[in-house]
C-alpha cells in the first residue's frame, strides 16, 4: 500500500514535519503506529473502536498531496533508492533509472524518473549541477559546497570545503546579492605521468 511506503519514508526523511502535522509529542516508531495515530485523530474508527486503516491512509496521502507531496509506489521508491543512505548521492537520470532496474528489480518509465527528480529538485530536495550544456547531475546534499567533476569516468565527487580557499567575487551583477558561491572543478588523467 503506498501509505504505508510514505508513511516509512517520511518517518526516516521528514520526522519533525510529522510531528508538526499531527502534533505529535514523540514520534512513532513504525508507519502502522503513525497510521494509528492519523486514524485516532481523524476519527478513523470502526465498531469496537478499532482504526479503519483504509480511511487513516487515504488521509495520509491527502495530506501529503495538500504540501505538495504526491508519493505514488513508484516515487517512493525512487525516494528510498535517494535518500535512505549514509552517504551523498550523485546522479544523472539515466544513472538513476539504471539503478532502480538493476538495484531494486523495479520497473519505472524514464519519464516518473525525470518527473519525480525535478519534483524533488524543485522542493529544494536534490541540488542540481550542470556539468555542460547537455550533462546534468544531481547531488542528494543540497548544501552549499564544491565538486570534482572527473571527465574521464564521467564522476562527480564532493570537494572538502577545506581544499579551497575563500573565493573573492570583485564584481557582482548591478541589483543582485551574491547567494552563495559554488565551484565545479574539472579533472581528467595526467598521460604525461604515465609510464
Amino acid at each position: 500500500d503506498v501509505a504505508y511506503f510514505a508513511a516509512e519514508f517520511c518517518l526516516a526523511q521528514y520526522p519533525e514535519h510529522l510531528k508538526n502535522r499531527f502534533n505529535l509529542s514523540e514520534l512513532p516508531q513504525t508507519e502502522t503506529e503513525l497510521l494509528e495515530i492519523i486514524g485516532t485523530q481523524r476519527g478513523c474508527l470502526r465498531g469496537g473502536k478499532r482504526i479503519d486503516f483504509e480511511r487513516a491512509s487515504t488521509i495520509f496521502i491527502n495530506e501529503l498531496r495538500e504540501i505538495g507531496l504526491r508519493p505514488t509506489k513508484q516515487r517512493v521508491k525512487i525516494c528510498e533508492l535517494l535518500f535512505l543512505r549514509e552517504k551523498t548521492f550523485h546522479f544523472t537520470i539515466n544513472d538513476l533509472a539504471k539503478k532502480i532496474s538493476d538495484e531494486m528489480n523495479e520497473k519505472i518509465s524514464l519519464a516518473t524518473v525525470y518527473n519525480t527528480v525535478h519534483a524533488f529538485q524543485k522542493k529544494g530536495h536534490l541540488k542540481e549541477i550542470s556539468i555542460n550544456s547537455d550533462k546534468t547531475y544531481y547531488d542528494t546534499n543540497t548544501s552549499v559546497h564544491h565538486h570534482f567533476y572527473d571527465e574521464d569516468t564521467h564522476e562527480l565527487i564532493d570537494c572538502n570545503q577545506n581544499d579551497i580557499d575563500t573565493v573573492n567575487v570583485k564584481n557582482n551583477i548591478t541589483g543582485k546579492k551574491i547567494n552563495s558561491v559554488e565551484i565545479l572543478i574539472k579533472v581528467a588523467s595526467d598521460n604525461q605521468n604515465q609510464n
